[in-house]
């Protein structure tokens, strides 16, 4: 039987958070959810993403796949998580998706029915449409697929979430166990930074691991943040 990377739980919230640039009470928020509080009134939420490891609290990489689009709403939008679900869940029942957020249609069909209930929910202007369809379409860019549409490579933003960023840091749960790494390499980005931090230059890592500078730059700049 072929050993399913895709949906193995291998992250912890705390690294999820890291490798996403999210912050650790946010994603905990997303995958967990947070009981009522019957002092303060607060009525709670369930999670919006279905985590590999319920009881263990690991995600697998889908479900990164899923934090990253999720993202875009929130970070962008600060759209209510409940909102998000209610949208959520109408696409998944409607295409019969257990994960609509890492399903390649998502991109064109879904995406389509996720604004439109978001319209709904939101009462959202044309502008505000078109915003959240722009957001959201620059994070599902940094998603690679297989001839099946599977996810199998997640480009995490270095900067500041702009579609034009560069893609020199991947995530493939096929390499580094996971953990990121310089993009066509299983060089963790933990062991740039490592050797950049101990004095190493730049020019000798890029000679040591035949990659341009600016790459080496790029992963460097991304870790030092999840260090």
């Amino acid at each position: 039987m072929k050993f399913d990377l895709q949906n193995y739980p291998a992250y912890s919230i705390r690294e999820a958070a890291l490798f996403l640039r999210l912050p650790d009470a946010t994603v905990r928020a997303w995958v967990v959810g947070q009981p009522k509080n019957r002092k303060t009134g607060f009525n709670g939420f369930v999670p919006v993403i279905a985590i590999a490891d319920k009881k263990g609290k690991h995600l697998s990489f889908i479900n990164l796949v899923e934090l990253h689009v999720l993202s875009a709403i929130r970070n962008h939008h600060k759209i209510s998580l409940p909102k998000v679900r209610s949208a959520l869940q109408y696409v998944g029942k409607h295409f019969n998706w257990t994960h609509p957020l890492a399903d390649e249609d998502f991109q064109t069909d879904g995406l389509d029915l996720f604004t439109e209930k978001f319209d709904q929910l939101l009462n959202a202007s044309q502008h505000g449409q078109v915003a959240i369809r722009s957001v959201m379409e620059a994070h599902l860019k940094r998603i690679e697929r297989d001839d099946k549409g599977v996810p199998i490579k997640l480009f995490p933003f270095t900067r500041r979430r702009d579609a034009n960023e560069p893609k020199f840091v991947e995530i493939d749960p096929r390499k580094a166990y996971g953990k990121p790494v310089l993009h066509g390499t299983g060089i963790p980005t933990s062991i740039l930074a490592e050797r950049f931090h101990a004095g190493d230059s730049m020019s000798m890592l890029a000679s040591d691991y035949g990659k341009p500078i600016e790459q080496i730059e790029e992963a460097i700049r991304y870790e030092p943040k999840a260090a």
